[in-house]
């Protein structure tokens, strides 16, 4: 049985690998899910119905739901509608799943560059308070390794944000889902998750990413964003190689 919170709709805004699964999810534990892209909803009519979810323009998904789920690109923060919270109210829940990711994606922003965690800059940039969630777990690990409460070794994420009672919302939502939540501390500890952290997209237990939080060294966020993508340069490169050999 659901333990969704009741009486709450959700938006998600950008609907890859993350937000996609995130959706699908939401849309089977009975939550009312509205996705959205940047291509309108006729692009997403397929999903929708696959998932049983209602396809809507941005501003859709974020004037029509209880909690948005902004899942884009980093780069693609400043293509949002001009002032797409602005008549939104400030119960609604705004919850960050972006990953900063420089040079294979997003291209050099300075202000992160030089240490504004990065969800500080996506709430500068859409001028609305965020929670940090989700950002830090494979989109297959999303969907094929929730559980139940109470299992051994279950699965933690760890949430991040400087409002308690939209912090407690992600986190039940987090538990919903089938994963430990972990409260991570203010948005201005959310580096902690970031690409390439000890925290960082590693199936851990809440025990172990609680560990994992504290390891992190601020000084060194630059060193673990490029050591992960070029993690992720040499895992994209071997999928090549191998679907190269096999045609």
């Amino acid at each position: 049985m659901s333990t969704t919170i009741e009486g709450k709709t959700i938006g998600v805004i950008g609907t890859g690998g993350l937000g996609g699964t995130l959706a699908r999810h939401l849309a089977r534990l009975g939550y009312e899910v509205s996705i959205s892209n940047s291509r309108g909803p006729g692009s997403l009519a397929a999903l929708a119905a696959e998932i049983a979810a209602m396809p809507v323009s941005v501003a859709e998904a974020a004037r029509a739901s209880d909690i948005v789920i902004v899942s884009v690109p980093t780069k693609a923060i400043t293509n949002l509608p001009p002032g797409l919270f602005a008549n939104v109210p400030d119960s609604v829940i705004v919850v960050d799943t972006c990953n900063y990711h420089p040079e294979l994606r997003d291209g050099r922003i300075d202000a992160i560059d030089h240490g504004v965690p990065d969800s500080e800059w996506v709430a500068q940039q859409i001028g609305r308070p965020v929670i940090k969630a989700f950002n830090n777990i494979f989109a297959s690990s999303l969907l094929k390794k929730g559980s139940p409460a109470g299992s051994p070794a279950r699965i933690a994420l760890s949430v991040a944000g400087d409002q308690p009672g939209a912090k407690a919302a992600v986190l039940r939502l987090v538990d919903d889902l089938g994963f430990d939540p972990v409260d991570a501390g203010g948005l201005d500890e959310s580096w902690r998750q970031q690409p390439g952290t000890p925290a960082y997209c590693r199936d851990l237990d809440a025990a172990a990413l609680r560990r994992a939080l504290l390891e992190a060294e601020y000084s060194r966020i630059a060193d673990y964003r490029a050591r992960e993508e070029e993690r992720i340069r040499q895992f994209t490169d071997a999928q090549a190689a191998e679907r190269s050999g096999s045609s």
